[in-house]
């Protein structure tokens, strides 16, 4: 019998932006995030999760109690179009939650604190005299790209990747080159390749349904790394798979040394207790 395929959604939530005009350093500054997060969502069905979420959508929009508001207006282009947590009343929020719940969803990220990559850049700066930060942060999404790629996941299948268009235009090659990479480091430790075909897209989430549902897991977690609230997070945790934590210390180990990657899932847990130092208040992201 063959294994029905795969199908993952890929966004990211956060900035890559360190610097301001003249060099001014901005991480944690208002509107700019102090962390840097992607995030992978699979999903079963993905039919049955535009379903429900359009019909979702129908509802709030014939509601009397919402439809009236700027959000919900077709012209404004946002919750009228597809779902967006940041943008999204408190009210649908909540109910694009629960439906999320109801779905065999499983959710996977990599965390990056942009202050421990400002250092590095201050380190390479002074090292090399031409170098300068790409703004647009291709090269560090791509890296955190193979990074949560090259986890061990269910074998065998047929993959339907879609990534969220970043910028102007997609890059499908280019993440393509990525997920190759992985699957021939892969083989190369193991002897086999762990996946059969992988399609690769570039999409937009009001064409996607899956994208606007990992955009809402995504947005659960950066309100956890970025303001220290963690009740989204817990709600949704049942179905996250992992997240993985670029710069946090991990617990020392003998014989092995001490690394800076932690991974958080079902037996640890992510809470405010096991990641300390997030949250910087309730300012604007």
């Amino acid at each position: 019998m063959t294994a029905a395929p795969l199908h993952y959604f890929v966004d990211e939530a956060g900035d890559t932006t360190l610097f301001g005009r003249f060099g001014k350093q901005l991480v944690g500054a208002d509107g700019v995030s102090r962390f840097f997060i992607v995030g992978r969502l699979e999903v079963d069905d993905a039919e049955a999760l535009a379903a429900a979420l359009g019909g979702l959508r129908a509802e709030l929009l014939a509601d009397p109690l919402l439809n009236s508001v700027p959000s919900m207006q077709p012209a404004r282009q946002k919750t009228a179009l597809f779902f967006h947590a940041k943008d999204d009343l408190p009210e649908v929020r909540l109910q694009v939650f629960r439906v999320l719940r109801q779905h065999g969803l499983r959710f996977s990220a990599v965390a990056k604190d942009k202050r421990v990559l400002l250092e590095s850049v201050r380190v390479r700066q002074a090292a090399e005299a031409g170098y300068r930060y790409r703004a647009d942060g291709h090269d560090l999404y791509d890296s955190m790209m193979g990074a949560l790629f090259g986890r061990v996941g269910r074998f065998g299948h047929h993959r339907h990747i879609t990534f969220a268009v970043r910028g102007n235009k997609p890059r499908t090659h280019l993440l393509t080159q990525v997920l190759t990479d992985v699957e021939q480091e892969f083989k190369r430790q193991f002897g086999l390749a762990p996946h059969k075909e992988t399609t690769v897209h570039s999409g937009y989430p009001w064409d996607h349904a899956g994208l606007q549902a990992c955009d809402y897991f995504l947005w659960a977690l950066q309100r956890f790394y970025e303001r220290g609230e963690d009740r989204f997070l817990n709600a949704m945790w049942p179905q996250f798979v992992e997240v993985i934590d670029l710069d946090l210390p991990a617990p020392r180990q003998r014989g092995k040394p001490r690394g800076n990657t932690v991974i958080f899932n079902e037996e640890h847990p992510l809470t405010l207790a096991s990641r300390a130092g997030v949250g910087m208040g309730d300012r604007e992201i």
